[in-house]
């Protein structure tokens, strides 16, 4: 990695460009800052308005199919925190939260969340190693297959 001045740039860098914040779907906010850290809603895997994963992981949807869609998530996630604080402001991410819609016996979900993990060490290189949760569930929103919410530190 050559030497980077911001966050920006290592998007630049990498190709990464952040989507348009994706509109709440109910009565919530994309992003909330409470001191130094900034906490995401959960973040589904929309890309221009259209939910690009559905169904369940093990099922409808293989698991590296799902981990590209908590990647998508996690770039939502950063999307959100840059409309309200600016992705530069990113100190560290502190702790990423992934929800994957698992069939039956599905047990694979560390590997799903690896896409949000990963994209995330991508950019952030050691300020991107974070605490981590990946829980298995029955339904998400929309029916999407992945959600991930993110924990910075500004």
């Amino acid at each position: 990695m050559s030497a980077v001045t911001s966050w920006s740039e290592r998007l630049t860098e990498l190709g990464i460009e952040l989507p348009a914040v994706v509109p709440p779907l109910a009565a919530y906010v994309p992003a909330v800052q409470t001191g130094s850290l900034v906490y995401t809603a959960g973040q589904l895997p929309m890309v221009a308005g259209k939910l690009t994963h559905s169904g369940k992981v093990g099922a409808d949807v293989t698991a590296e199919d799902a981990a590209d869609a908590a990647r998508i998530c996690a770039l939502n996630a950063l999307a959100a925190i840059d409309s309200l604080v600016g992705v530069d402001a990113i100190k560290r991410v502190v702790k990423v939260v992934g929800f994957v819609a698992s069939a039956p016996g599905f047990t694979g979900q560390p590997a799903v969340i690896n896409g949000a993990s990963n994209v995330l060490g991508d950019i952030f290189g050691d300020a991107g190693k974070h605490a981590r949760s990946a829980v298995g569930v029955a339904e998400l929103p929309l029916g999407a297959a992945v959600e991930i919410e993110l924990i910075v530190e500004v």
